[in-house]
């Protein structure tokens, strides 16, 4: 495990955001879709312990809902019929969160990581 106060907490973000090991910066963060890896690849950091479980979500909800709202504001839904205006919507409002919540996500794991804060459970080794 290597220390993570020579890794600034930008650059762990960074990392994170781009889908990558807050550690060393060359190892993939996910081995899906939101199943992030147990183990850095190339510097065996461990990563399945950190636990960003309530904060992707609640920030996919808060940056989908400053793009949704103008977007509802900037288009003319009265020539639409309402289940279709609805059902276009929806799409959209998913589509959003889907792409925003593993890319925030990995933000939270790379934050937490070098702040070593509650999320991060270490491997006690011996």
């Amino acid at each position: 495990m290597s220390d993570h106060t020579t890794v600034t907490l930008r650059d762990a973000a960074l990392r994170g955001l781009k889908g990558r090991c807050p550690c060393c910066g060359e190892g993939r963060l996910f081995k899906s879709f939101l199943k992030q890896v147990d183990n850095c690849a190339v510097c065996d950091e461990p990563l399945g312990q950190i636990r960003a479980d309530d904060a992707a979500p609640w920030a996919t909800l808060i940056v989908a809902g400053h793009i949704f709202l103008p977007l509802i504001f900037l288009f003319n839904w009265d020539g639409m019929p309402l289940w279709a205006a609805m059902v276009s919507m929806s799409a959209l409002v998913a589509a959003i969160c889907l792409a925003i919540l593993p890319r925030a996500k990995m933000l939270f794991i790379g934050i937490l990581w070098q702040t070593r804060a509650p999320g991060y459970k270490p491997v006690e080794l011996g």
